[in-house]
This record gives C-alpha cells, structure tokens and sequence, in this order.
C-alpha cells in the first residue's frame, strides 16, 4: 500500500494531496502544549464525494483520519497521535444558503465564524458563539464550542439545528433539520456535537441565527481582587439583567495585554459586560449595574456605545490569549477551563489563585464568568519535567474542585489528549456506553484514535 499514490488516485489533484514538511508540521499540532505528531499525508477535499471516497478508502485499511479546521483547539484534538490522513477542511468553506426569514444559515464545516458574520451583516443578523479565536464551524460544532456569548445565547449545541455528516462506511446521514424543536426520535445532532471527530465527519452544518440588537453597550468595570469580581458578576447575574456578556480577567492578564499591546488599562481585576436590546432597556439595565457594582465595591466604572470604542474597550479579553503567549515565547500554552455551579464561582476563583500561588506557578485567570466557565492558563516549558509535574497537579487539584462542586472538567474546550482520565473521574459510570456507540459507528476505530476515551491504536506503516 502507498497511501500517497492511493490518494493521488482518488482526489485526481496532486495539489491537494501533499507530504510537504512544512504542511505536516502546520497539521501536527495545535495552540497548546500538547506534544505535536506529523500526519503521514494531508488531504484537502473540496466536496463531500471526496470526503466519502477518503472514508471508504481509510476504513478499508485501517487509517486514521484527524478533521482539522483552523488549528486552534487547546486540548490537542487535531494531533494525529497515529498518524494517518489529516483531513484539512480549508477548501470546503461555503455559505450554502442563508434563509433570513427563517434565522437560519447552511455552511461547510470550513466556514470560520468571523466569514459567517461579514456575510450576514446585510441581513441584520449574526452568528453569536464567540470562542475568541476565529475558528472554523466545524471545530466550533465538534468542541461544542462555547465564549464570550454563552450567558445569554448558549453554546454551540443550541445554535446547530442540524447536521450532514460522512460515516467511516462512506455512507452520508443527515440530522435535525431546519425547525428549531423536534421530538422526533433520538437527539443526533446532539449527540455528535462535541464528539470531537470520533464519530463522523461534518460536511454540512445547518445553524441558528439572532437579530443584530438595535442598541448595544459594553462596559468596563474594575475592583480591588478578583473575588469581588466575581461577587459582582453573580449580583449582576441574580438581578436578572439583559447581560449579552459577562467577562472576568485577572491584574496578570491585563499586565499581559499591556506589555502585548502597548495600552495603559487599568491593572486591576476586571469584568467586562455588554447590554444589548432595545436603547431604553438598555440604558435602563446599565445603570442599575453601575449601583449594583459601585455597592459590591467597584474602584472604576466606564462604558461605552460606539462600535469602535466598544472594541478597543473589549481588547484586554480578546487579546487575552496572544498576550499571554507573547509573553512567555518558546514555552507551551495550557489553559484550563472548568465549570462550576453559579454559587460556587466565587470560591472557585478563590481556591484557584490560592493553589496557584501555594505551587509557585505563574498563571492568569479568565473566563466566561457568567455560566460559571473560567479559565487559568499556565505557560509551561514542556522540557523541564519538575515544572511540568507541579503544573499538572494544579491542573488536576482546580478540576477536582470544580468536580466536587458539581461542575465540569471542560467547560468548552473538550476532553482531547488532555482531559480524558477527568472525563473518567466525571463520567466513568457511563464511559462503557460511550464505548459502545464509538464502535457501532466506527468498528475500525479509525476517526481521531485516542481522544476523548479510547487507547492509541498502533502508528500506520509508511
């Protein structure tokens, strides 16, 4: 078997076809620590007949088969530990059709979201899961992805109404459908949101959309240590305010953005909120904030209404990640991101800080506070084995908090390389029956080997 010349046969197009170093190394690893592993060959389809053919051909010979979209996943899912096909989406990057009546829009799974919203500015509407990367719909649908939008319009699991999808077998099924509700048998669609490319392969992605809000304002509020902060964000929550977003970032982070981005924000804990909806709700909603912040001991208190403005003022949060990265070069990015029970956020973010600082690790703390979801990121040098066990025990002790509050592991980022023994310590009553239903659908084991749940299986021969 060449399996080059297999897939020369079966794309007809040696440019998308390719075992250049440089395009293996870009598809062997993602934005974190992970340790990266080439893909034996990288594949570029450009229609779901070819998807199928590659499927047919991968399942017939055992190959593993790794989905990749944009590369920005932190839990190592677009690392092909196996090696095999890394099946790059690039290419299939369509807006099928937008039905604005019906708030729907019909994409390829390589549709990044920032393209999505350009394209439907002129229809009033807009796409609401904000991840901060500008990932493609189908890493965002196979994470089930979340952001900065979770608090009022949910996850990616609500926005996608239905799904066309390439089982190993080649065999294409479809799931859900345009309707917003149906009680017709099994939730699919929902089950292989999130599977992370261990089930099937996206091929069309059917979404929900929302109406582009008529007023918007964001604010920018700043306190003295990040339990007040995150005691602010759960008065503003209990209040039951219009709150589009709701989000925390620590002193250490808005260091890392000033030294990233030359600014001079504030050093101080901060939340970050937007109202959106009609001009007089909104107006209304943020200043009942300012009183409710200003009683919860707020040292700075600043909003505002124009787009532009509005940006510079989110640009702490959304330059969070590259900040951080820029500021420790040459060192892996570990970001965790726990879920906890809105009661428990206080204390979560309190306990996180304390085992930080009791492991001398340097660390920032973020997140999207108003579900509960919240961030702490470590830049770690992967070589020196001490730092790495300490990092890894901080790691496991902010899970198990979050675990022995009723939370989760993952929040958003999904299981991966690195989450599966938590998703054991979660779920292990039904990880069984997950097993079960990855084996009905792919007996090979051949889609994303060793995420999520199952061992490695043996690297492919050359």
């Amino acid at each position: 078997m060449s399996l080059y010349k297999d897939l020369l046969e079966i794309m007809g197009d040696n440019e998308r076809v390719t075992v250049n170093e440089t395009i293996l190394e870009q598809h062997s690893k993602g934005m974190a620590y992970h340790e990266p592993v080439l893909p034996d060959v990288v594949v570029f389809p450009v229609s779901k007949q070819e998807v199928s053919q590659v499927l047919k051909y991968a399942s017939h010979h055992k190959i593993p088969i790794v989905p990749f979209g944009a590369g920005s996943s932190l839990e190592g899912q677009i690392i092909p530990v196996n090696g095999g096909i890394s099946l790059d989406f690039t290419l299939m990057n369509q807006i099928l059709s937008v039905r604005p009546d019906d708030f729907i829009a019909v994409v390829q799974p390589g549709v990044t979201r920032n393209q999505l919203n350009q394209a439907l500015k002129q229809y009033g509407l807009f796409f609401p899961i904000d991840p901060g990367a500008d990932a493609t719909i189908g890493g965002m649908a196979a994470t089930n992805a979340s952001g900065t939008n979770s608090v009022k319009y949910g996850v990616m699991r609500n926005q996608v109404l239905g799904l066309e999808l390439v089982l190993t077998d080649g065999s294409t099924i479809r799931t859900g459908g345009f309707s917003f509700k149906s009680s017709a048998g099994y939730n699919l669609t929902g089950l292989f949101v999130g599977s992370e490319g261990t089930l099937g392969v996206f091929t069309e992605i059917i979404l929900k959309l929302q109406g582009i809000p008529e007023s918007i304002t964001d604010v920018k509020v700043t306190f003295s240590s990040i339990e007040d902060a995150g005691k602010a964000a759960t008065m503003l929550l209990k209040v039951g305010l219009p709150i589009g977003k709701i989000e925390l970032v620590d002193e250490k982070t808005i260091m890392a953005v000033n030294d990233y981005k030359r600014t001079s924000f504030r050093v101080e804990p901060t939340l970050f909120l937007e109202f959106s909806g009609s001009r007089p709700d909104v107006e209304y909603s943020v200043q009942l904030a300012e009183d409710i912040v200003k009683e919860e001991g707020c040292i700075s208190f600043e909003f505002e209404t124009d787009s532009l403005k509005r940006a510079q003022l989110w640009e702490a949060r959304h330059q969070a990640a590259l900040a951080i990265i820029a500021a420790n070069p040459g060192k892996g990015h570990m970001v965790t991101d726990v879920c906890v029970p809105l009661s428990s956020l206080v204390e979560a973010l309190k306990y996180t800080r304390q085992v930080v600082d009791q492991y001398h690790i340097d660390a920032v703390v973020f997140g999207h506070v108003g579900d509960g979801n919240y961030h702490a990121v470590f830049s770690v040098d992967t070589a020196n084995i001490e730092e790495m066990e300490r990092v890894e025990e901080v790691h496991k002790q902010i899970v198990q908090f979050a675990l022995a509050k009723g939370g989760t592991c993952t929040g958003e980022h999904g299981i991966g390389i690195g989450k599966k023994p938590f998703l054991r310590e979660e779920h292990g009553d039904y990880i069984a029956l997950m097993q079960g239903i990855k084996s009905l659908v792919d007996p090979n084991y051949i889609l994303n080997p060793g995420k999520v749940m199952e061992e490695t299986i043996s690297r492919i021969p050359q």
